[in-house]
């Protein structure tokens, strides 16, 4: 049988395929749309979704969370956002103060700790961080008072025997302290204020060694807290121990690179070992975080004035001075810059301060020999 040669079908095209597809799905789009408007007309548009702002309770406990995470200046905004939004909410305040407190800021810790006990003067958490700030603020016996009362209020409230035993122990009355934070560690050992606190109590008895052993405890429970490292860098100097109280003070700026009192810690160490550019750069990045530290401006310029900088230590000790730092040191010292550059008359000026403060100082004396020289 005659069988004709096989022929290749010509391959259909897929381009009619694929136009259908986007008329269908055109058509579908357009109905979806009619049917979307008309839908609209009736109920109107839906509304947009807008984020939801935290209240001030959230705040505060976002505060505290950052607070433990070593987290300090965002932990300051959320507080502060809470009172913005509720000027009565006084554990923000307090938790503020305390922010403040462990930033060495006692100042405008007291005003904010104030703040929450007019607030809530039955709550022993705000009590006691008002106890905290009052002592750290050099007003122990103030503090002593309303750390008894925050006890009285809560006897279970560890925290408040431990600042009640810092006070105590600032005061001078050791007794009292031991008993008041022995109280602390029976009821909350694990808490990191009641174990600093108790390392505080045996610093001030002396027992450097153990308490650097408590202050370690307090770091293993949150290794965050920059203040505890400047507690350990304390004790390590007291201990003759240059080299790890460097590190421990460096852990403290690395914590807390905002402290101003972590790098003037650290400058006073090398400025100790002789290394007079190290500390003056630790103490110029003190005064850059804290222009208003006074104790770094003086610090700053004793550094500059051994490295022989007169102009500038001259600069930064009549910054101090203005600050509030009017010390013998610093009158006497900032008189050398002077008589160094041959500015007698400002010389006298100042030995004639440090004089008026100590008529026995004998380096003030001496420089004023050396000027009528």
């Amino acid at each position: 049988m005659y069988l004709e040669p096989w022929k290749p079908r010509r391959k259909r095209s897929a381009w009619p395929w694929v136009l259908s597809v986007i008329i269908a799905f055109s058509t579908a789009w357009s109905l979806y749309s009619r049917q979307t408007a008309i839908l609209e007309a009736v109920r109107g548009p839906l509304p947009t979704p807008t984020p939801t702002e935290i209240g001030p309770a959230e705040h505060v406990a976002v505060g505290d969370s950052l607070f433990w995470e070593g987290r300090y200046d965002e932990a300051l905004a959320e507080y502060r956002r809470a009172t913005e939004q509720d000027p009565t909410m006084a554990d923000a305040y307090a938790k503020w103060a305390r922010v403040l407190t462990v930033r060495r800021q006692s100042d405008e810790a007291v005003s904010l700790a104030r703040r929450a006990v007019e607030i809530d003067a039955e709550s022993a958490p705000n009590l006691a961080i008002l106890g905290m700030a009052l002592d750290w603020n050099g007003q122990a016996l103030e503090a002593i008072d309303r750390l008894t009362k925050a006890t009285s209020i809560d006897p279970d409230y560890a925290p408040a025997h431990a600042f009640l035993a810092e006070a105590y122990g600032d005061r001078g009355l050791v007794i009292q302290a031991r008993e008041a934070v022995a109280r602390a560690m029976e009821l909350d050992p694990d808490d990191p204020f009641v174990r600093r606190n108790n390392g505080y109590i045996l610093e001030i008895s002396g027992r450097y060694t153990e308490a650097i052993a408590e202050y370690d405890a307090a770091v293993a429970l949150n290794p965050n807290l920059a203040f505890l490292y400047h507690d350990l860098g304390r004790n390590y100097r007291a201990l003759g121990d240059m080299e790890q109280a460097a590190y421990q003070f460096d852990r403290a700026t690395q914590k807390d690179p905002a402290d101003a009192t972590g790098h003037s810690q650290l400058a006073m160490v090398y400025f100790g070992q002789g290394a007079y550019d190290l500390a003056r750069s630790q103490l110029e990045r003190a005064v850059e975080v804290d222009p208003q530290y006074a104790n770094a401006r003086s610090q700053l310029g004793l550094s500059l004035y051994v490295l022989k900088n007169y102009e500038e230590a001259i600069v930064q000790l009549n910054e101090a001075i203005a600050l509030g730092a009017r010390t013998e040191d610093n009158f006497y010292i900032l008189g050398f810059c002077y008589a160094y550059l041959d500015q007698c008359t400002e010389a006298r000026a100042a030995f004639e301060e440090s004089l008026a403060i100590n008529p026995l100082s004998d380096l003030a004396r001496q420089g004023l020999n050396q000027c009528a020289e």
